[in-house]
């Protein structure tokens, strides 16, 4: 999430060898193309069909429903697209008693601007939390209607949005609904950010030896605070559900993602989340406590995974394809810039199938493992042809892999500010079942073929949180089909048929 621009290139003009802080290597830019093949490239989805005199398109709504929010939804009169006319429902600026959005045809949801979920409740829970629920029904669309747009569920409240696998909620942009997006849209509105009162570092408000330590999203215009001292926080649930078209920039240097969970706690249950042309990062953790499996990113133009601020994360089964024209790493970890706080920034990856974008990125590498922070990364990997796989930066870190493999531009390895070879002895070739030297047999992009057929660790001897697989990657073989029927395609990454169709429009049932 970090973008550092003018002045900051010459500070870290020295970077590659001795490494900055945690907030130093953000987007310094590329310089030049480089053009490859990608490896074993999904077929193009055929466009968006013209709709046919006669065809059935979608007729808006005859209006509103009722919710039990005091301010209900203002009706924002139609909108047309490709799909048809929709009725659209503008949501109130804050949920102040729990409300359902209910799916009905032809109606969409609009965000205005800011939407959030109850007031903050402060650092602990008391009597002062609101205790909002804002549930989301199955199949339900909810847009970005400006650019700030973004859905703020605050700590001591609740977003209960559980879609399912032929029925996911989407949550898009305006210019999704009228028509105009392409491969290549993306940044139309903010993202959806979860706030929990799970423990946090680098300070907006407290101090860490204080056991006081509070952040405020950044660029937030109006305080928007998350942390506590509660790992077991619960923000809710998340489950079928995507995020298309984010990453909106709130101040200078300061963008949303997809998803912000900031501080949740082990509470919160996130399932099933397809990112897809964040703007930014696909996700990024910010301190707490956060399990996630099935989690799919599809063209962020920063980081895909980015843990930061002492965030604890286990992760299981993810699929990350970049764009060939705009990412940074697949993974950028790291922590506070004093290198001494703790809780350390801590995630444990198992079964991710990896394939970087074709230009070289700012961070110098694929994985970019750095500043007070601990990475566990199995059964896993990685496709990235065109910039090398791993860079440990700083002597905080640490970086250990089980049956993870890797094709990579040599040299594989960049060690910054540690002795030479601490990034390719930490990887471990040869050992653990680890192989620098793999070459991708993977079909359809992301399903396993010969050469994955790797002897898998056991991650649930690490974390109970992971099942134990007999294989390697995210998708075992053709049969093993979690990714279908709630994704999208696009000419960057096809899920198959079933599924909610082309990201660049709306599904009509």
């Amino acid at each position: 999430m970090k973008k550092l621009h003018g002045l900051l290139l010459a500070g870290c003009s020295a970077v590659i060898l001795s490494g900055c802080g945690p907030d130093d290597l953000a987007e310094l830019g590329t310089g030049g193309d480089v053009i490859i093949n990608n490896p074993t490239p999904a077929p193009t989805p055929a466009p968006t069909p013209t709709p046919t005199p006669g065809a059935s398109l979608v007729t808006p709504a005859a209006g509103c429903p009722t919710i039990a929010n005091p301010a209900g939804l203002t009706d924002g009169g139609t909108i047309k697209g490709p799909e048809g006319e929709w009725r659209v429902c503008t949501l109130p600026a804050r949920f102040t008693a729990s409300s359902t959005l209910p799916k009905l045809p032809g109606l969409l949801y609009q965000m205005a601007g800011r939407v959030d979920v109850g007031t903050d409740g402060g650092f602990t829970a008391s009597s002062a939390d609101t205790n909002v629920t804002l549930t989301i029904e199955p199949g339900v669309i909810v847009y970005g209607g400006t650019g700030v747009s973004w859905l703020a569920v605050n700590r001591g409240n609740k977003i209960n949005a559980v879609g399912t696998a032929t029925q996911p909620i989407i949550f898009t942009s305006r210019d999704n609904v009228l028509g105009l997006n392409n491969d290549e849209s993306s940044g139309q509105w903010g993202g959806v950010v979860l706030m929990g009162r799970g423990k946090v570092t680098d300070c907006t408000v407290g101090t860490v030896a204080g056991g006081t330590c509070e952040r405020q999203v950044e660029g937030a215009a109006d305080p928007a605070l998350f942390g506590g001292n509660n790992d077991a926080d619960n923000s809710g649930r998340m489950e079928y559900v995507q995020i298309r078209y984010s990453g909106f920039v709130l101040g200078a240097d300061k963008e949303l993602q997809s998803l912000t969970p900031s501080a949740i706690g082990s509470g919160t249950t996130l399932s099933h989340i397809m990112s897809y042309n964040s703007s930014d990062d696909g996700t990024e953790f910010f301190g707490g406590v956060t399990r996630m499996k099935h989690y799919i990113a599809v063209g962020a133009e920063d980081d895909s995974i980015d843990a930061d601020t002492g965030a604890r994360v286990e992760i299981q089964y993810a699929i990350i394809k970049q764009r060939a024209s705009k990412a940074d790493a697949l993974l950028e970890i790291d922590s506070d810039g004093l290198l001494t706080d703790t809780p350390r920034t801590d995630v444990k990856l198992s079964n991710a199938t990896m394939i970087a974008g074709n230009a070289a990125n700012s961070n110098q590498a694929s994985m970019l493992l750095r500043g007070n922070s601990d990475n566990l990364i199995m059964n896993s990997i990685v496709v990235s042809p065109n910039n090398e796989c791993l860079r440990l930066s700083g002597t905080s870190v640490t970086a250990d892999f089980k049956s993870t493999v890797m094709q990579c531009l040599a040299p594989k390895y960049i060690d910054s500010g540690v002795p030479a070879g601490t990034a390719e002895a930490a990887f471990g070739d040869g050992t653990d079942n680890n192989d620098d030297d793999y070459t991708s047999t993977l079909a359809s992009l992301f399903i396993n073929g010969t050469n994955e057929a790797v002897t898998a660790f056991n991650a649930n001897s690490v974390s109970t949180f992971f099942t134990t697989t007999t294989y390697i990657g995210a998708v075992r073989d053709s049969a093993d089909t979690w990714y279908t029927g709630w994704t999208c395609n696009s000419g960057n990454a096809n899920f198959g048929t079933g599924n909610s169709g082309l990201c660049t429009a709306l599904p009509t049932t």
